[in-house]
């Protein structure tokens, strides 16, 4: 079974899923995979594995060392063409579809294409939207683009079709790492309810109660990552799982 079939299948059996985003370059290499191996325990359905710069210069071996520690997925969330392991079941194929940079549209893909293929691993299209969250995130910063306004709900559903139509397997809305405001509960509905593909939502999420408002608006996958870098503890990994599944 691919690991888009089990993503697909966690929502089928559990309403939405929980993945939590850890970024190599916040954490000490033990810690961070004692936060993998705790979200594990505590129904997380998929690790996201990435950042915007990653200086860690050990990122195949961080991945195969997570590897070992769970049975969820380990998928890589990419910031650039060099984040690629051999050791990851899965890698976010992602294109940068709310901005008009053709780096990251499809310059950056182009050269990761090749890399993803010889090492096997499964690729999952995904069509990225940054949505714009209060402040200036290190997606926005990093890739010279500007989000979606919050407000331009036509804008974000047009551009989520855009990506079902060019085949894209999923949409992700991103407010970015530790945004001041996740992206509206209004758009997350009126997105979902416009296309067919399953819509992640991230950035931003400070509580499981927003987690939760997120899937009731009609959201596939919930992410995490920033908040639990302030308060990384089991308990509060199970509150998100618990929030999100229904």
């Amino acid at each position: 079974m691919t690991t888009l079939q089990r993503l697909l299948n966690i929502r089928e059996q559990r309403g939405a899923g929980y993945l939590v985003l850890i970024d190599p370059d916040k954490w000490q290499q033990n810690k961070l995979v004692e936060l993998a191996s705790q979200a594990n325990e505590a129904g997380a359905d998929a690790l996201l594995i990435g950042g915007s710069l990653l200086l860690s210069s050990s990122f195949d071996n961080l991945v195969g060392l997570v590897k070992k520690q769970v049975d969820i997925p380990v998928i890589i969330f990419p910031g650039s063409p060099t984040q690629v392991s051999q050791y990851a079941d899965a890698i976010f194929f992602l294109s940068l579809i709310s901005g008009r940079n053709p780096t990251y549209l499809i310059e950056e893909q182009v050269k990761a294409a090749p890399v993803i293929k010889a090492l096997g691993v499964e690729p999952i299209s995904v069509g990225y939207m940054l949505i714009e969250s209060g402040r200036i995130t290190s997606a926005e910063f990093m890739s010279n683009t500007r989000p979606i306004p919050r407000d331009k709900l036509d804008i974000a559903k047009a551009t989520a079709l855009a990506a079902e139509y060019l085949g894209m397997d999923m949409v992700y809305l991103e407010a970015g790492s530790g945004a001041h405001n996740s992206v509206p509960d209004e758009m997350v509905g009126a997105i979902q309810d416009y296309i067919e593909r399953p819509v992640i939502v991230g950035g931003g999420i400070k509580k499981p109660e927003e987690a939760q408002a997120k899937v009731e608006s009609g959201a596939a996958f919930v992410v995490t990552g920033n908040i639990l870098e302030k308060e990384h503890n089991f308990t509060l990994l199970k509150e998100f799982a618990d929030a999100i599944h229904r």
